[in-house]
């Protein structure tokens, strides 16, 4: 007998919150929203992230271009570590057992949001074929950003 169990876990910031908030008024969802989000509010000064790239595996053959889009790579990288920090992130996980054997086990996984006023802290090469760019977000812009995004949850809403 083959059975399949799918496993939906998602951080979708102060959304339990919000049910039932289409009769009260903005505001007031707002407040409630902020209250159910401040455990989730870093108690550091700031957020740092890392990005990673490997140069060797981008998609061009000379050197310097090659370079050039490692760069790229590991600050987006970085961005997305630092988008997950703020926002949280979706996993979407799958496991197949039958007779009591797990047959494959899935993941997926998605961050989604904005991210303005970050400070780049260096761009570096480690090693002789990867880069590393390290960002850092102020507890304020992230408190900013987190405000911002629950706003945008409010207003679909109503």
């Amino acid at each position: 007998m083959k059975r399949s169990i799918t496993i939906t876990l998602g951080l979708c910031l102060a959304l339990a919150g919000l049910v039932g908030c289409q009769s009260v008024p903005q505001q007031r969802a707002e407040a409630d929203s902020a209250t159910h989000l401040a455990p989730l509010v870093e108690k550091r000064d700031t957020l740092t992230a890392t990005g990673y790239a490997v140069i060797s595996v981008q998609g061009h053959k000379n050197p310097a271009q090659q370079r050039l889009m490692a760069i790229r790579a590991s600050k987006l990288d970085a961005y997305r570590s630092l988008t997950e920090q703020v926002y949280g992130l979706r996993l979407d996980a799958n496991a197949t057992v039958a007779d009591m054997m797990v047959q494959s086990d899935t993941f997926r996984s998605r961050v989604e949001g904005v991210i303005y006023g970050a400070t780049l802290v260096s761009i570096a090469p480690t090693g002789d074929d990867t880069y590393e760019t390290t960002l850092m977000l102020d507890k304020s812009i992230v408190q900013d950003l987190r405000s911002l995004y629950l706003g945008q949850l409010v207003s679909r809403t109503h």
